[in-house]
């Protein structure tokens, strides 16, 4: 089932037995996940309503078959207990219990008493990634099964846009575009964000670019974009200030290296792509909600010649090396290769 299908059903009062939900996007997870509490009602901790992890995970079945003393029905909410996943380790390296072996005897448990279970409970499986297992397939037989994927932008788009008039503020194509560019496409951050401009705007007028470009938070990877840009059109001065800027804000400067690499990285990929007439898209290995970025790529791509973004990522490399072993001051280092490329 869609994102979208399981919001309608929710807003209607749908409220089902038994889902399964994962994915990255977790800000549209969570808040499925708080309108399944409001339709379920009255919750008492440890009476109707239970919270199942990897450290109780075997305590699934007897939780489920214990009365909900006094109330009609129990919500269990299995959360981050990787037992969708074949393997028997976790991530954590520690084998808690046998992820195979106890994933089939749930499943098994919830073939046989899927009847009891409507009637009686609201289970709730949230990971955040998972395998073709027994338990997926008899969740998706029996009940909801939803990956909360990236959005994509037209879908992050319409989502803004009805936001913004619920508030009676209005948006233009141009600027919600710039909205999404500088603040990257997590929803809750985008959440955030616009709430911020319509309240700055107020009821009847319309988000402008200054109030976005005054306003926002920059994504650090929209920030590199503007170094980039910068670095590309030998305004060293701009971009040595987009960089004292980010310091400033706390990001580490470690991120930034590591940022900063992956960006000219891609730059290097696009550059390849053009020269051999290769898809950019497959080339970069962009998620849906970043296709709108290969337009960025391949101008910032331009600004330099290929052996220049050779020679950046071998520079980002050694600095990388010589910090941790002590031999260089990463900020030292970081602007001595941009001032390198002016």
């Amino acid at each position: 089932m869609t994102v979208d299908n399981i919001e309608k059903d929710l807003k209607q009062g749908k409220l089902n037995s038994l889902y399964l939900f994962y994915g990255e996007e977790l800000y549209l997870l969570e808040n499925s996940v708080k309108k399944i509490k409001k339709l379920f009602g009255e919750l008492l901790l440890g009476i109707n309503y239970i919270q199942i992890n990897e450290n109780n995970i075997n305590n699934l079945i007897s939780d489920i078959e214990t009365p909900a003393f006094g109330f009609d029905k129990k919500l269990i909410i299995i959360r981050d207990a990787e037992l969708l996943k074949k393997s028997s380790r976790r991530t954590s390296g520690k084998p808690t219990h046998d992820n195979d072996e106890l994933q089939k005897k749930i499943a098994k448990y919830i073939k046989e008493n899927i009847d009891t279970i409507k009637s009686t409970v609201v289970l709730i499986f949230i990971e955040k990634d998972i395998s073709k297992c027994e338990l997926a397939k008899v969740i998706e037989e029996n009940g909801v099964v939803c990956d909360f994927e990236p959005l994509k932008p037209m879908d992050i788009k319409r989502r803004i846009k009805a936001i913004c008039n619920a508030y009676s503020v209005n948006i233009d194509e141009k600027n919600l575009q710039l909205f999404i560019e500088t603040c990257g496409t997590n929803m809750q951050n985008l959440i955030n964000e616009i709430r911020k401009l319509i309240e700055y705007t107020g009821a009847g007028n319309t988000i402008t670019t200054d109030a976005i470009n005054k306003l926002c938070i920059k994504e650090l990877e929209s920030s590199i974009f503007d170094l980039t840009d910068n670095l590309g059109k030998k305004d060293i001065k701009k971009a040595l200030d987009i960089l004292k800027e980010l310091l400033y804000n706390k990001e580490p400067i470690q991120k930034i290296l590591i940022t900063l690499y992956n960006h000219f990285k891609k730059l290097y990929l696009t550059k390849l792509a053009f020269e051999e007439r290769k898809d950019v898209l497959s080339v970069l290995n962009l998620k849906p909600n970043q296709t709108f970025l290969i337009t960025k790529y391949k101008k910032q791509s331009e600004y330099f010649k290929t052996e220049e973004l050779r020679n950046i990522l071998g520079e980002l490399i050694n600095l990388d090396k010589n910090y941790k072993s002590g031999l260089i001051d990463i900020n030292v280092g970081l602007e001595a290769i941009l001032c390198t490329y002016i």
